[in-house]
């Protein structure tokens, strides 16, 4: 690598409240963090829980969830014991989980993608903090290739049909048919959705009761005979995971495999009149196992979240492809299918209703309010005009000026942060930082009064004491320091990478994030570079810190134009970082001209 540029920032001026916003939640979080670990898990990173059996598909999610954003806190500049103490916990999580049956050979032997994307975060995270050695590499080609055909035993992929065989998927291969036990902690939950079908005795307004058993033994003949086999868009979210190899080796089979599977789904969706199918049969046939409808499919236009986790699935594919090839054309897949999806909306009351679940062909139910997240993830990778189009036909775009109350899986406030970068909002960065204060202070006070000490529950605890125990009092929260910090969204929660505009690293420390005593603001976000600020918060040293381009160094930075006196800074030679030098107490306000997805995306 190249040695850096090195940029001199020398302006004084009052330190902004978002500066000291920013570090103060860096260390209040990091020392929430290491207290919560302490006092839920055990020395060997295994969570305390009074529990020597836990039946079912679903759980080892919640429990990778429960600390999944930790090593995205250290990424940030958070304190140095989050990452390995993260890592160990993973470790422990997977020991745990794979004495109850769920994971095997240290992944989930059979689940779907939507709680595969959600677990799988933990692993994106860790690697994107630091953790990119052997083991991990070593983890991230054996878990890819339970997916792309490379390993027997997961025959999860069919090469020449280029599908993934089932919804229900893993380290074990394809689940082709389910049983009682793989429902047991879902049965309660799957009550409060609308049914898979309509032909089941005793539904009322959509709702069948799965605690039923007689209830229960009719949709699980049905879910098996016309659901369980065949590859459904969901799956898409596995291309996060094959990425994730990539990343780690830049071995071209894997980014071949996404782009592969990426295409098919498009074929499929060009021979359905242009509308995703939502289930394919084992022999490629469109509704194979559902009388030939197309829509009917496990996480697909219908049950149980409607076209919204669908939708999602295109996104994220798409995404992962793009920054594979550095072309956006794969992500027309889901441009068309919001734009197909679209046209069902209609406006009300300043919000724009789409129908998300096809009862049949033409008939739509489950109106609701839609907003713009997945146009502004795209956007954001892409800067396209015809992206950032989308997010703009929503109505009344000023009615984002405010922050939302941060909460679980940090996707509250996309559409403030967009309208912050694009010029507007100026009041974002101090309201989302003081949204995330306020999350963090619920949090530990939740933990100070946690009815029963984790050490001396029972076996058998009311539910909210169960699996979501820990995910309910998890006290990171990165959403407000990932968008003033990286100039970005969250991102998709079902399994998504992070796209940063700029990251951030300590040499002298020798460890991803800011160094201590500086905050960093992306101001402006557009298809040419970004606009930051660096402020050294301390008073009595200067600080070095190394600036990089995108999450993954797959942006070029072309030049840096110091605001304060108009000075610019040519940076030749194809760099993706540049070194800022700040002195004690000053700050550089700085416009970095960027060429975007020109590098071959990578970890380390």
């Amino acid at each position: 690598m190249q040695n850096p540029v090195t940029i001199t920032g020398s302006t004084h001026e009052a330190i902004p409240a978002w500066a000291w916003q920013q570090r103060k939640l860096l260390s209040e979080m990091s020392t929430a963090a290491l207290r919560y670990a302490e006092r839920y898990t055990r020395p060997d990173g295994t969570l305390i829980w009074a529990r020597d059996e836990w039946k079912g598909m679903d759980g080892s999610d919640d429990a990778y969830e429960s600390v999944y954003n930790f090593p995205l806190l250290y990424a940030l500049g958070g304190h140095r014991d989050l990452l390995p103490m993260a890592q160990h916990i993973w470790e422990g999580i997977t020991r745990q989980f794979t004495a109850y049956g769920q994971i095997h050979r240290e992944f989930d032997s059979a689940y779907d993608w939507m709680h595969h994307g959600e677990s799988s975060l933990f692993l994106y995270y860790l690697s994107l903090a630091g953790n990119s050695g052997d083991q991990f590499r070593e983890r991230a080609r054996r878990f890819a290739d339970f997916y792309t055909g490379a390993d027997p035993l997961a025959p999860n992929y069919d090469r020449a049909l280029r599908m993934i065989r089932a919804p229900l998927n893993g380290s074990r291969g394809p689940l082709f048919a389910t049983t009682a036990e793989d429902w047991t902690e879902l049965r309660g939950i799957y009550s409060q959705y609308a049914a898979p079908f309509e032909d089941v005795p005793g539904i009322r307004n959509h709702i069948a009761d799965w605690t039923d058993p007689a209830t229960f033994a009719i949709l699980l003949h049905k879910f098996n005979e016309h659901i369980a086999r065949g590859d459904v868009p969901i799956n898409l979210m596995a291309t996060t995971l094959v990425t994730h190899a990539y990343l780690h080796t830049g071995e071209a089979r894997y980014r071949d495999w996404v782009l592969d599977y990426t295409s098919a789904w498009a074929e499929r969706a060009a021979h359905n009149d242009g509308i995703l199918p939502d289930n394919v049969g084992l022999s490629g046939k469109i509704g194979e196992y559902n009388n030939g409808r197309w829509w009917g499919g496990y996480y697909g236009w219908g049950w149980p979240h409607g076209g919204r986790t669908l939708i999602e699935s295109t996104a994220v594919g798409g995404m992962n492809a793009t920054l594979l090839t550095r072309d956006a054309e794969p992500l027309d897949l889901f441009r068309s299918q919001w734009d197909w999806l679209w046209r069902q909306g209609d406006e009300k009351d300043g919000a724009y209703r789409l129908p998300f679940w096809l009862e049949d062909h033409s008939r739509w139910r489950d109106w609701r309010a839609v907003d713009a997240h997945l146009p502004i993830a795209v956007w954001n990778l892409t800067q396209a005009d015809e992206d950032r189009e989308r997010i703009e036909a929503f109505p009344k775009l000023s009615g984002w000026d405010g922050v939302r109350e941060v909460g679980w899986g940090d996707e509250a406030n996309a559409q403030a942060w967009y309208r912050f970068v694009t010029g507007h909002f100026d009041a974002f960065p101090e309201q989302v930082l003081g949204a995330s204060q306020r999350f963090l202070d619920r949090r530990i006070a939740a933990m100070q009064v946690d009815p029963i000490d984790p050490h001396e529950w029972p076996a058998v605890t009311p539910f909210e004491n169960d699996v979501h125990h820990w995910l309910n009092r998890n006290p990171v929260t990165c959403e407000g320091l990932v968008m003033t910090m990286w100039g970005a969204p969250m991102p998709i929660y079902h399994g998504g990478l992070l796209h940063a505009s700029l990251r951030y690293y300590d040499e002298a420390a020798d460890r991803a994030g800011l160094p201590e005593g500086v905050a960093a603001l992306i101001e402006r976000v557009d298809p040419a570079g970004v606009d930051v600020q660096l402020v050294n918060l301390n008073a009595d040293h200067g600080v070095s810190v190394l600036v990089q381009a995108g999450s993954f160094s797959e942006h070029t930075i072309t030049r840096v134009t110091d605001k304060a006196n108009g000075s610019a800074t040519h940076v030749g030679g194809g760099q993706e970082r540049v070194r800022v030098e700040l002195g004690k107490g000053t700050c550089l306000r700085a416009r970095i001209d960027m060429q975007r997805l020109v590098n071959p995306p990578r970890y380390e």
